[in-house]
């Protein structure tokens, strides 16, 4: 199920959707770095191309890092 989320980055509230397995896996990411959920979408958010739209880049974060697990053997 898509659902809508919110977060605040650089001080300005903003939201997005997200299938709940992306946002679960948000959160295994930002815990195996050991930092808030929220620092790291800020952080996908500043490294993302200009004409792309948050959720999307969300959902490429997730499946980059599953692809580099992958590589690792996890």
């Amino acid at each position: 199920m898509i659902r809508k989320h919110s977060a605040t980055l650089h001080g300005h509230r903003t939201s997005f959707s997200l299938e709940d397995e992306f946002w679960d896996e948000l959160k295994v990411i930002a815990a195996s770095r050991s930092m808030p959920l929220a620092a790291l979408i800020s952080e996908i958010d500043d490294h993302r191309p200009p004409d792309s739209n948050l959720s999307s880049a969300l959902r490429l974060h997730v499946l980059a890092w599953a692809k580099a697990a992958a590589g690792r053997g996890l």
